[in-house]
């Protein structure tokens, strides 16, 4: 398989802006808690993500996410929440690529629909699967696991809309601007795909 330096260097720049997100947000305090649950924090490191998702494709996204996860854990030694972080941003974009390909008409609509679909079913399962094994706790919402599903499914909701419009208005910016840049990538994802 064939990777252009296009690609390389495209998915480089949204990994470190990914980082530079990560560590902005958390030193200067500006990650904003969920009103329900304060333990859940939004922030933009999501952006990046989809964004090299829109431009270069899946597996660019998939990288940022990666590398989103690592950063995280560097900086905070916590490997579950970088892990559930990488989970739920790969999920968006999973989700934006299965919507791509399933439906023909109304691709805007679908992949952000089944993005944001997609985060939820994840990380409402991949919580629930952590608590009982024990690695997380449920702490005030243990008695009642459909609210606190319900918390966790609101918040990924509400994180998967800000972080796919973000990171569409950043391609559509991308496509006024440099459109040579969308159609080489498109241009190289024809040819990885042969």
């Amino acid at each position: 398989m064939k990777i252009s330096t296009r690609k390389i260097a495209g998915t480089a720049v949204f990994a470190a802006l990914v980082v530079v997100f990560d560590y902005a947000l958390k030193y200067s305090n500006l990650k904003l808690p969920f009103p329900w649950n304060p333990d859940l924090k939004f922030d933009f490191t999501g952006v990046p993500i989809v964004s090299a998702f829109l431009i270069f494709g899946l597996i660019p996204g998939a990288l940022a996410s990666v590398i989103a996860s690592v950063a995280i854990a560097a900086r905070s030694a916590y490997v579950i929440g970088a892990s559930m972080k990488g989970l739920a941003e790969f999920s968006t974009i999973l989700g934006m690529a299965i919507g791509i390909k399933l439906v023909s008409r109304f691709k805007g609509a679908t992949m952000f629909a089944f993005g944001i679909l997609l985060r939820v079913l994840v990380m409402v399962v991949a919580n629930f699967l952590l608590v009982y094994a024990g690695a997380l706790s449920l702490r005030e919402y243990a008695e009642i696991p459909v609210i606190y599903a319900l918390i966790l499914g609101a918040f990924n909701a509400i994180a998967g809309v800000i972080c796919i419009s973000l990171g569409y208005l950043i391609y559509e910016a991308v496509k006024k601007r440099v459109p040579a840049l969308l159609a080489k990538a498109k241009d190289d994802m024809r040819e990885t795909a042969l």
